[in-house]
């Protein structure tokens, strides 16, 4: 089920997740209606908390190289992770990020180069990740959310001045 998504500046964004301790059907449940709303929304990561939901949830879909427009990402594509911890966090690259939560706003955020974390997957499962590309990018992205934080956040004092006012002028 399509679910809508938390639009910046919502409060709940602010909410740090909480840890899942029941994987179950509920949780299932969530996963799957996330992986609706993110591909209903053209995203490539999505929250939990983007959904309301407070959870240390997220998934991320990472687009396939050769899609055909209008053409949609398999969800064997898709990462689901729960209760992610970093392990490492190594060295500096910025990458042009967008949000679900901040439609249509688009801007370079400087994050770690490598990442190794570990997390559980639907079923509890341990699993671990280590990406220098792409996939950093995301999870460090998603991760902030469930924490918390949104990318905004990261811009310097002037880009976020003239993104509030942007926004707020755009919001009224």
């Amino acid at each position: 089920m399509k679910r809508d998504i938390v639009v910046y500046p919502d409060k709940r964004l602010k909410l740090v997740s909480k840890e899942v301790v029941s994987f179950n059907d509920g949780l299932h449940m969530l996963l799957d209606d996330m992986f609706e709303t993110m591909i209903s929304k053209n995203g490539v990561g999505l929250a939990a908390i983007q959904i309301g939901v407070p959870l240390r949830v997220l998934i991320i879909n990472i687009p396939l190289k050769d899609k055909e427009k209008g053409e949609d990402q398999p969800k064997e594509n898709t990462l689901e992770i729960v209760n992610p911890i970093f392990l490492e966090r190594l060295g500096s690259t910025k990458f042009e990020e967008g949000c679900l939560s901040v439609p249509g706003i688009y801007e370079y955020v400087e994050r770690f180069q490598f990442i190794k974390v570990v997390y559980q997957d639907r079923f509890g499962q341990a699993q671990e990740i280590t990406d220098d590309d792409f996939l950093a990018i995301a999870l460090q992205h998603e991760i902030d959310h469930l924490e918390g934080r949104v990318f905004v956040e990261k811009f310097s004092i002037l880009k976020r001045k003239k993104f509030e006012k942007e926004w707020k002028n755009r919001k009224s």
